[in-house]
This record gives structure tokens, C-alpha cells and sequence, in this order.
């Protein structure tokens, strides 16, 4: 029983961190994929480039200014938006590369409903229900291993150019990639848990049910005598 509460706390929290990856930029302004911060000084704050899933944000533009964000939408250039804002020299190749891959950064909400769904199925602590999160969750699972190499196939090379363009900027990967990177090893210790915990009900119940037919054979042998006993009275 207690494993299987360490099964469910692991997967909710690598839903929560699915989640995370999910509202970066420009859901929430300071949550990205990839950061980059330009030479650019405001008061006391550098100018960042702040890219997540469904867009990017330019934080810190002006003291007291609101930050800048696209629109939210599937799919844009990063490699583009570096080159315009720090002068990265970024090949018209690796620029069409970048815009297409940030298409299928669309998984991320999808693998945060999978998990999720698996995490609920999971739930009802039977060994259907747990069979059927178990399997979910490794969808899930197999989705985020596909986002992680495209993430950091994508942001990488425009991290590359961006650390190399000899302008100042640098850029790092963001708070939401490594909470993909950790939604990934949390969800397969989950799923690992959960299979875990469903063979060993399914253990348990054999048990049980041996124990109980031992237990009828126990009494029908011990039954046996008295009532041979009782027809030799007659």
C-alpha cells in the first residue's frame, strides 16, 4: 500500500513537471526552453530572451516596461529571432531546421494529458486500472524521450551560435527543459512502480487463494473421520 502512494506521488509530480515545460514562454514570461541573455543592460537586469513552447518573450526591455511576447501559437524561428535581436550568424538551413522542429514541440501538452490520464487510471489501484496507467504512462513516456531529442537538437544549435557569435550574449538551457529532462526519469520510475506494485497484488491474491484451498482440503481431511466414524455406529 505504501508503495503504491510512492508510485502515485511519483507520477503526479512528473505530470507537474510536464506542466512546467508546458506554460513556458509565452505562457509564463520567465519559464523557457532555452535563455538568452544579451549584453544588453537595463537598471541593473540584462535584456533576456526567454523561448518556450508555443513562443518566445523578450523580458526586461525597458526598467519598468512590460515584457515583450509573441502570440501564442504551434511552431516559430528561434533561429530567426537570434539572428535579428543578437546578430547570431546562423545558417538559412539551420534556421529552417529549428522552424520546423519547434512544430512538434506541440507534445509537450499532449504527454502532460497522457500523463496525466495515466496517473488517474492508476488510481483505482486494481490491476486493470494499474495495467492501463502503466501502459499510458509509457506512451507518455516514449513521447518525452522523442521531445527531449528534438528540444535539445533544436535549442542546441541555436545555443551553439549564440555562445560562438562573439557578441556578449549567452545562452543556456531553461527551467523547462530540465523539467522535461526529470518528467522524463520520474514518469519511467513511476510506470516502473506501478508495474511493480500491480505484479505484486497479483502475487498476493495467488497466495490467498492457495492459502484458502489448502485450508478447505485442511478441513474436509479433518471432517473425514468423524463421519466414517458416525455411519460405524450404525
Amino acid at each position: 500500500m505504501a508503495l503504491t502512494s510512492i508510485a502515485n506521488k511519483t507520477h503526479w509530480f512528473g505530470v507537474f513537471l510536464l506542466l512546467i515545460a508546458t506554460i513556458s514562454a509565452p505562457v509564463i514570461n520567465d519559464i523557457s526552453l532555452l535563455r538568452v541573455t544579451l549584453p544588453t543592460e537595463i537598471g541593473l537586469k540584462h535584456t533576456t530572451l526567454s523561448f518556450g513552447t508555443f513562443g518566445y518573450c523578450i523580458l526586461d526591455v525597458t526598467p519598468d516596461g512590460p515584457d515583450f511576447c509573441s502570440t501564442r501559437h504551434i511552431g516559430y524561428n528561434p533561429a530567426a529571432i537570434a539572428s535579428r535581436i543578437d546578430h547570431a550568424a546562423i545558417s538559412s538551413i539551420e534556421g529552417g531546421t529549428t522552424a520546423s522542429l519547434t512544430r512538434v514541440l506541440v507534445l509537450h501538452p499532449i504527454e502532460t494529458g497522457l500523463a496525466f490520464i495515466a496517473f488517474l487510471l492508476a488510481l483505482g489501484h486494481g490491476m486493470i486500472g494499474s495495467l492501463a496507467g502503466a501502459t499510458v504512462a509509457f506512451v507518455a513516456w516514449i513521447l518525452v524521450l522523442i521531445s527531449l531529442a528534438i528540444d535539445f537538437s533544436l535549442f542546441g544549435i541555436v545555443r551553439h551560435h549564440v555562445n560562438n557569435d562573439g557578441s556578449g550574449s549567452r545562452a543556456s538551457f531553461g527551467t523547462g527543459l530540465w523539467c522535461l529532462t526529470a518528467a522524463f526519469v520520474t514518469l519511467g520510475l513511476g510506470m516502473v512502480l506501478v508495474v511493480f506494485t500491480c505484479c505484486a497484488h497479483a502475487r498476493e491474491k495467488r497466495n490467498v487463494r492457495k492459502t484458502e484451498r489448502e485450508g478447505g482440503m485442511g478441513s474436509s481431511t479433518a471432517a473425514g473421520p468423524r463421519r466414517r466414524k458416525r455411519f460405524g455406529i450404525f
